[in-house]
């Protein structure tokens, strides 16, 4: 039954998606534009950096909750916080309140990686930072990041379950950005730069998209 409920507690925390929500106070569904997914990365290109930065925050924070309460209320239970961290990442992506289509899990895989080690965070944060500028497409970071660290958690913790569970929300993070890695190959995948070089590359993108 504890195992249960810390798999509930992140899935239903994970169901709260603020770039859903203030797309709707804002008048339209944040799936209907962009990249068609609710998320930071979506918010920015819809909505600006600011809100892009709140609900990357707000994602983050949400699977540190779900990992902590889960971690606080079950302590007998030793993989209850990465449990409860990966299915807030499953509740972000695949959320029944939104017909279980959300967005990539990006901001709440970083929050269960914080929620498990701050250092451990910290130091893959810097890893996957450089990676994405030199390749300059954010769908690296969650695809590279995830395995990373599953074989992290594998070595530090030696726990053969909670690496199981890591290692199936790498699978599911791999499948979503399928179509980030197709859209490299046609050259219609938004670079990092579209922060600084928005119309630059929405012409790019049209661009390569025509032909």
């Amino acid at each position: 039954m504890q195992i249960i409920l810390s798999a509930l507690i992140g899935y239903l925390i994970g169901n709260i998606n603020p770039a859903f929500l203030i797309g709707k106070i804002k008048g339209f569904d944040i799936r209907q534009r962009g990249s068609g997914n609710a998320g930071a990365s979506n918010t920015v290109i819809t909505m600006g950096k600011k809100a892009g930065l709140f609900v990357a925050v707000f994602d983050i924070l949400k699977a540190v909750a779900a990992s902590l309460i889960a971690a606080f209320l079950f302590p007998h239970v030793r993989y209850a916080k990465i449990l409860s961290g990966s299915c807030c990442i499953l509740g972000h992506i695949f959320p029944f309140l939104m017909k279980f289509h959300g967005g990539k899990g990006l901001a709440s895989l970083g929050g269960t990686i914080l929620a498990f080690n701050p250092l451990v965070f910290a130091g893959l944060l810097s890893f996957e930072i450089i990676l994405g500028f030199s390749m300059d497409y954010v769908c690296v970071v969650p695809v590279t990041g995830s395995v990373i660290f599953t074989m992290i958690y594998a070595l530090l913790t030696g726990d053969p379950i909670g690496t199981a569970i890591l290692s199936a929300v790498s699978l599911v993070i791999l499948f979503k950005h399928i179509e980030n890695f197709k859209r490299i190959q046609n050259g219609t995948e938004a670079h990092i730069s579209f922060l600084w070089k928005k119309d630059q590359e929405i012409a790019r993108i049209r661009k390569n998209g025509s032909t």
